[in-house]
């Protein structure tokens, strides 16, 4: 007789969830006898790291993954980056332990009191199986949910005595369920205006990548002759930086966003929101220009506070539109001018770390990001133009997502070079991610610019104001000595002269490569 775990396990393969990620305890251990060979076990050393592992490697592969949990206390170390699971819209299907049920009405220890509210609202659906025997159609559900447009994490708990129970019958397979087209008459709307329009505009976020549409938005933008900004706090690039027709990064301000699209007298923004911010100073006294917002999420288009929606997944709106629009030959913006190349000077500047990374990093690379303070920087002088998750960062703001989701992007793309610019306050979040990339041997190159503080919060602080803030010094860190501990090769740059043959090395090493470069402590604003 089958028992659940059978049913579920050939489930997992029909599904290619053969590749979990996890931290195990107790009331995982049914879940985990007898593992199968064919079955690939990621451990990571914390729950944290292993949801940000398998958001890696989930966008690599497109496709949804498992991540195994424990029970309560797992699932609750796990929470911070399920939060950014949803909103990186990453197709994770989390699956706790709980408790036997026999013992759940006296209050067991490691028993999950109200398990399926514990992760809400940070996944799309959560449910702990009324049965045994609902086990397998539950997994088969989360993973269509997770899946479908817009992809997000869903949530099962599984208590421990279930998956020896008998199971009768299969679950059948189904397809993932396919995107969605706009709606005709919209769309043509949309076509005409912009068709009419003579400074079209294009603001472009991480959905577009996300449903492998980035081609198809360059061919209209081309066709357009339009200025394409990338969104605001987007975690994805969807058009190469070095475009033509890029203008640069919208900045999450409505002044300066206002400010930034007054060039235009249509804008098309595909795959964001319409805007995402991060700080207030006040309303503009500059109206947005007539707005179109194509986008998979309800939610989105519901709260956006002007512009025509039209619901759509990516490819089928822009492959569409690119069949209404003409080709009309305006005089295309202006082309992006970018600051010089930074000087070799003591202190190293950010600035050059990125510039010296961009001179070296191969064709087609992956470049994970995780530098809040030097951002800007970034955007200056490392321009991403890989049109195939070319790029990945946390769209929450919860810090330590970039060191571990850097490793799971190399296991699901062993064929493009990783690099992983991390800044030394969010790598300490989950610096034992290394351990993992070593015991994988995954060729990740980790470059940590340590400005010896979280200096994000004192920057943003002293804008908003605040005086004489605590908590904000670091320093002290001994990277190279908590690399090689856990098994990564490691070396420390201190002067501009040694920073390029320290990347070099690290880049050409085949096994997981640590760069600890310190910076000057004093970036520039933020925003």
């Amino acid at each position: 007789m089958q028992t659940v775990r059978d049913v579920t396990r050939q489930l997992m393969r029909e599904l290619g969830l053969t590749t979990v990620f996890g931290n195990p305890g107790t009331t995982e251990i049914a879940f985990l006898t007898d593992w199968p060979d064919d079955f690939r076990y990621v451990l990571g050393l914390q729950e944290s790291v292993v949801v940000a592992m398998a958001d890696g490697y989930a966008h690599a592969t497109r496709s949804p993954v498992l991540v195994n949990l424990h029970s309560a206390g797992g699932l609750g170390h796990g929470l911070g980056h399920v939060f950014t699971a949803f909103r990186n819209r990453t197709p994770l299907i989390v699956l706790a332990g709980q408790q036997m049920r026999t013992l759940l009405p006296d209050d067991p220890f490691l028993g999950a009191t109200d398990a399926v509210d514990f992760p809400k609202p940070y996944v799309k659906w959560s449910c702990e199986p009324a049965r045994a025997q609902d086990v397998p159609a539950a997994l088969a559900r989360a993973f269509h949910i997770a899946s479908q447009a817009p992809q997000g994490p869903v949530f099962l708990s599984v208590p421990v005595d279930d998956w020896d129970e008998p199971y009768e019958g299969t679950v059948p397979q189904r397809p993932r369920i396919p995107g969605f087209a706009p709606d005709p008459r919209t769309l043509q709307d949309l076509a005409a205006a912009l068709n009419g329009s003579t400074r079209p505009g294009i603001v472009a976020g991480p959905a577009i990548d996300e449903d492998a549409a980035v081609e198809d938005l360059i061919a209209l933008a081309e066709q357009l002759n339009a200025g394409v900004w990338a969104a605001g706090v987007s975690p994805r690039c969807s058009f190469p930086e070095d475009h033509r027709l890029f203008r640069g990064f919208l900045h999450p301000e409505r002044r300066a966003t206002a400010e930034a699209l007054r060039e235009h007298d249509v804008v098309l923004v595909l795959g964001a929101p319409a805007f995402t911010y991060h700080v207030y100073r006040g309303e503009s006294d500059v109206a947005l220009p007539p707005l179109f917002l194509v986008s998979d999420n309800d939610q989105e288009l519901a709260r956006a506070r002007a512009g025509a929606g039209i619901r759509a997944t990516m490819k089928l709106a822009i492959t569409a539109l690119n069949d209404l629009v003409h080709h009309v030959d305006r005089t295309p913006p202006p082309r992006l001018t970018r600051p010089p190349r930074p000087a070799e000077t003591s202190p190293i500047s950010a600035g050059l770390v990125y510039s010296t990374v961009a001179e070296l990093l191969p064709d087609n690379a992956v470049v994970v990001e995780e530098t809040p303070s030097h951002r800007t920087l970034l955007h200056d002088h490392l321009p991403i133009s890989a049109t195939d998750t070319g790029f990945l960062t946390t769209a929450s703001g919860a810090l330590g997502y970039g060191l571990p989701a850097a490793i799971g992007v190399a296991m699901g793309k062993p064929d493009r070079k990783v690099v992983a610019v991390l800044g030394d306050g969010s790598s300490m979040y989950s610096i034992q991610g290394l351990w993992t990339a070593a015991r994988e041997r995954v060729p990740v190159t980790f470059v940590i610019l340590d400005n010896t503080q979280y200096s994000a919060v004192r920057t943003l602080g002293a804008a908003a104001g605040g005086r004489n803030i605590p908590g904000v010094d670091l320093g002290d860190l001994d990277f190279v000595a908590l690399a090689t501990g856990m098994g990564c090769e490691a070396t420390t740059v201190s002067r501009p002269d040694e920073l390029k043959a320290a990347l070099s090395l690290a880049l050409q090493d085949e096994r997981p490569h640590l760069v600890h470069v310190l910076v000057d402590p004093n970036p520039p604003a933020m925003y």
